[in-house]
């Protein structure tokens, strides 16, 4: 890291020579220009290695520009002096911003985002220098199967039949330029489609990726000998090529023969498709290797495991062992499960409990919905955001299951977890939206409702689950639609039924207190019967509840007679003689000033 005097920039003594992953991240920083900075996110997704892999070159020191690689919020990542990093910025042009906790962060609005790097990038020194991998989809163009043609004469293509000459390593912007010029018959959505394809095909791909064509059954891979080049073709269905040499001439690869995330991505509107993430498993279909650059271990290639669960869980939730390993197992067939009961069974407590044994606290997320929320709060969509000449606009902005979904893609081998508090108080349909089809589906892919161009054609990963809670004085489990129920599976949390029942009295024993509070809550649910409605035993697994003076009465009279009156209300119950303190501590066997003495609000 270069240390700053004044404006004069000067280099730190003994700074280490570059790795070639440092060498590319300096490309990287270099390339993006002054007054801009890119989130570590999106750097390790352009550079196709892990977070922990840049943040470690980061760290090392020899990286003159890494203060220009943040948080994805803008937070510095290096342990740099606060005035030396304002110097740094000031430096380069980039706008400091203060939080209301005065921590330094950089305007989001000098953020560069990932799709924006290639364009930045030189071509000739793309900071990606390991193999890719591409479908290119060649079946039906302009009705035609041009795939024998590929195969007969090596090469690979995209009709272009209107698009002028361009030079290899073209920015994307240059492609927009010209695509918007020579295609302005079609459609604002066509042509944006054909910006991202040709601009991939032109700069992206590169000699020696690899490349899948499919025709009927047969998968065919090569690899990519030559640059892209211009050519009149019968109907303009290949104009744009690029020489191919393709290594299953004589034995083609059954589609089945492809891993299941693979086979997903075939089925696409688009003509050209990223497969990189899956390059290792596809370089080993063919002979070949997939020449990493890092030491990071290859995308695609692992498959996440749910680990059992161990008997020391089951004792601190007060479950049966059987119990919760029978959730793991559900969510190993399929990765959707809903916890339903009344208030107080601890739904939510046991689903993070799950979650966190099952991914760890980093890769869980919880979210509540609510009558309001909708696709846009939960997956992505536009927001406002102020631009720099003042001027409100709008952006694409990621939702938390989008965060976890991407998350997900760049760890598979590890499970991902939501949780969906309160699941059934959203509108299902308005929330998942075209999602709903890949809760069923995971092999699936589909057309993001805002997304465009290659991220249109979205799969959800198997290693994404998602655990749901259900309150039943809310809405009955029986007002859940057939769509959510064949997506989901569900276990019941009752109070007066396994593995509910008997966890208050076990509680009670572990933390050596009388059993009053087991008795009184049996003896409430009996008179209640709609076991819809019955009470939880969280609402007495609170020490306050037994150690304070009157504070099993108190408990009583301030959280569970309210939701008894909300209950029964309308309906002429005198809540006072069917449930008070007294009534059910007498019947339960158990004299009121014994449970509770002192029954008064003061703690």
């Amino acid at each position: 890291m270069s240390a700053v005097q004044g404006d004069v920039e000067a280099p730190t003594e003994g700074a280490r020579e570059l790795s070639p992953l440092g060498r590319r991240i300096d490309l990287l920083t270099r390339s993006i220009g002054r007054k801009h900075w890119v989130a570590i996110n999106d750097a390790a997704r352009f550079l196709n290695v892990s977070e922990g892999a840049v943040l470690a070159e980061l760290v090392d020191g020899a990286i003159d520009h890494g203060h220009r690689i943040l948080s994805k919020e803008g937070y510095p990542l290096l342990p740099i002096d606060h005035d030396v990093l304002l110097k740094l910025w000031k430096r380069d042009g980039i706008t400091a911003a203060e939080t209301k906790q005065r921590r330094v962060k950089g305007d989001t609005r000098d953020k560069v985002k990932e799709a924006e790097l290639s364009a930045l990038m030189p071509a000739e020194e793309d900071a990606h220098t390991g193999r890719r991998a591409w479908f290119v989809k060649g079946s039906s163009v302009n009705g035609h199967n041009v795939v024998p043609d590929w195969l007969t004469d090596g090469f690979v293509s995209l009709p272009a039949s209107k698009l002028r000459s361009l030079p290899p390593g073209v920015t994307r912007d240059e492609v927009k330029e010209a695509i918007e010029e020579d295609y302005a018959h079609v459609s604002y959505n066509a042509r944006d489609q054909r910006v991202t394809e040709y601009h991939l095909f032109l700069s992206r791909m590169r000699e020696g990726d690899l490349v899948l064509a499919q025709t009927s059954g047969d998968i065919h891979l090569g690899i990519v000998t030559g640059p892209p080049g211009f050519v009149s073709s019968v109907d303009g269905q290949a104009n744009l090529r690029r020489s191919v040499e393709w290594r299953t001439l004589d034995e083609p690869i059954d589609y089945v023969e492809l891993p299941q995330e693979v086979s997903a991505r075939l089925s696409t509107q688009l003509s050209i498709v990223d497969l990189t993430e899956f390059v290792d498993a596809l370089a080993e279909l063919i002979g070949v290797g997939s020449t990493p650059t890092t030491d990071v271990a290859p995308k695609g290639t692992r498959e996440m495991t749910l680990p059992a669960v161990p008997e020391e869980l089951a004792a601190e939730l007060y479950l049966p062992h059987g119990w919760l390993q029978e959730c793991v197992d559900l969510l190993r067939d399929r990765p959707q499960l809903v916890f339903y009961g009344p208030p107080g069974t601890g739904k939510t407590f046991i689903a993070q409990a799950l979650a966190e044994h099952l991914a760890g606290a980093g890769v869980v997320k919880l979210v509540q919905f609510h009558p309001a929320y909708s696709y846009e709060d939960f997956f992505e969509g536009y927001r406002p955001r102020a631009g720099k000449d003042g001027q409100v606009g709008f952006e694409l902005t990621a939702g938390p299951f989008r965060k976890l979904v991407d998350a997900a893609r760049e760890n598979p081998e590890l499970p991902h977890v939501l949780i969906i508090d309160e699941i059934n108080r959203a509108n299902l349909a308005k929330v998942f939206g075209e999602l709903y089809f890949l809760l069923e589906y995971r092999s699936r892919n589909i057309d993001l409702m805002y997304s465009s161009g290659d991220d249109k054609e979205f799969t959800l990963p198997k290693n994404v689950l998602i655990i749901g809670t259900m309150n039943t004085a809310d809405r009955s489990i029986a007002l859940v639609d057939a769509a959510m129920r064949r997506r989901f599976s569900f276990m019941a949390l009752h109070p007066t039924q396994d593995p509910v029942d008997g966890v208050l009295d076990q509680w009670l024993a572990a933390h050596d207190y009388p059993p009053h509070a087991g008795l009184l809550l049996a003896e409430l649910n009996r008179r209640i019967q709609d076991p819809d409605f019955a009470v939880g035993p969280s609402y007495f697994m609170r020490k306050a509840v037994h150690e304070d003076e009157g504070g099993l009465e108190r408990t009583w009279r301030r959280n569970i007679l309210p939701l008894l009156e909300e209950h029964h209300y309308g309906d002429g119950v005198d809540i006072e003689a069917e449930y008070g303190f007294a009534v059910v501590a007498e019947a339960a066997g158990l004299p009121a000033a014994d449970v509770s003495p002192g029954g008064s609000d003061d703690v």
